[in-house]
């Protein structure tokens, strides 16, 4: 059977090079994100803009991340998962040039939601993809990798910022991040589509061709029959109803509580906290040195995450990344000297991106192929509405008087609710053949 034989191949330099091609749409995508951020103060200024536009500049990209996440995923089962990787990486990488040359606000405003789409398109896509692909005993190792992309982005996105912006304005940093629009061509090149979508639709000798290609490229002789007929492959159809059957309803309600939550505290904590700590005192918080030594935290987050998923399992990794993301956010409140907030916010730098990369991983395995993007892409798109909501809610606090310690016991709180949901409704997928789970 062609799964077996895909299962069977050794980890070889097909996997890595896939690994590195999904990764840089990854990078990408954190780079543009991070991107903004750094813009927009030197937008605003530029333009007169309040903050309440300001903050519309950001929201309208999370829009088109949730709107993004939903439609990709779904097409992704219908058009396959290369075909709606590529176009959602040409689609963010043409609408963040034309952020460059945006003559008003309201273009400006256009032009972020497309970018917003085609990141939240591309991300659960390129997952799905990448767990498709990889070995069934270090599939949650090769996708926490791949989320680890995300924190060389952000790395990235910080150094055009600071390197760039202030000699040659905010124009070049939009330009920079629409490079990924030549990437493409490397991805129709070096890419195939995923062998298990192939026969979920019935392309039987499509499929057969790429595992007898990679068999060939990774060493493997095969021995038994070389042919498999069409008519013993079901062919499925994706159903939206189907997330909600008997057999996925507590899978989907345990992901889209965490995927609510996860994104809530990441940009809530994120978007806030240099300002937040700065009203406290603390101005370091502002600096290049600072936002490098919080992103560089999250680095090795990723990589204890990647050994621990095929160790201790999916739902134990997450579960403890997330009670630990709440124990260093509530030491994060109370911290009261530089050292302090340092400390506690790389740890929870540390462990609340290593919990972004086993969500990635965990995701797409609770489904069966014919909805596994649609399921992985309606999570996402409900975790960004958490990302909208988050920004708003601490805007809400701090007016109404709250200070960085009751801010941060609230996201401590939201880190202990979804990790205890993982604990009490997640099934353990380590090592599982992904038509076994």
């Amino acid at each position: 059977m062609l799964l077996q034989r895909l299962e069977a191949l050794p980890v070889g330099s097909f996997h890595y090079k896939l690994l590195f091609i999904t990764g840089l749409g990854w990078l990408f995508d954190a780079m543009d994100t991070g991107l903004i951020g750094f813009v927009l103060p030197v937008l605003g200024k530029e333009w007169g803009l309040a903050a309440t536009q300001m903050g519309a500049i950001g929201s309208i990209g999370l829009v088109g991340m949730a709107l993004g996440a939903v439609v990709a995923g779904s097409i992704a089962d219908r058009f396959g998962r290369k075909t709606v990787f590529s176009a959602t990486v040409i689609m963010y990488s043409i609408a963040t040039g034309l952020c460059a040359i945006s003559w008003s606000y309201e273009s400006l405003l256009l032009f972020r939601f497309f970018v917003g789409f085609g990141l939240g398109g591309e991300l659960p896509v390129a997952a799905t993809l990448m767990s498709e692909f990889a070995p069934t005993s270090l599939r949650g190792r090769f996708i926490v990798l791949l989320e680890s992309f995300w924190g060389v982005g952000w790395i990235c996105a910080a150094c055009i910022a600071y390197m760039f912006i202030p000699v040659y304005g905010w124009h070049y940093a939009f330009i920079i991040g629409a490079l990924p629009a030549i990437y493409v061509f490397f991805i129709r090149l070096h890419m195939p589509e995923s062998v298990r979508y192939l026969l979920s639709k019935g392309k039987v000798a499509e499929a057969q061709k790429i595992v007898n290609d990679l068999e060939q490229k990774l060493g493997v002789k095969y021995n038994g029959e070389l042919t498999l007929k069409p008519e013993t492959v079901t062919v499925e159809k994706p159903r939206l109803k189907d997330l909600w059957s008997k057999k996925y309803l507590s899978r989907t309600i345990m992901l889209w509580i965490v995927w609510f939550g996860i994104v809530y505290s990441y940009y809530g904590i994120f978007t806030w906290l240099p300002a937040i700590v700065y009203q406290q005192g603390f101005e370091f918080v502002k600096t290049f040195e600072y936002v490098l030594l919080i992103t560089f935290a999250q680095l090795p987050g990723y990589f204890c995450a990647a050994w621990l998923v095929d160790k201790i399992g999916r739902k134990y990794t997450l579960s403890l990344f997330l009670c630990m993301s709440g124990v260093a956010s509530y030491f994060f409140g109370q911290a009261d000297t530089a050292q302090m907030i340092i400390f506690w916010g790389c740890v929870m730098s540390f462990f609340n991106l290593g919990a972004w990369g086993v969500v990635y991983t965990y995701t797409p395995e609770l489904y069966p192929t014919a909805i596994r993007a649609m399921g992985s892409g309606w999570a996402a798109g409900i975790g960004r509405i958490g990302g909208m909501a988050a920004p708003f809610v601490v805007g809400l606090m701090i007016e109404a008087g709250s200070d960085m310690h009751t801010v941060f016991y609230m996201f401590a709180t939201v880190f202990v609710i979804i990790a205890v949901a993982v604990f009490s409704l997640g099934i353990e997928t380590k090592k599982k053949n992904l038509e076994n789970i």
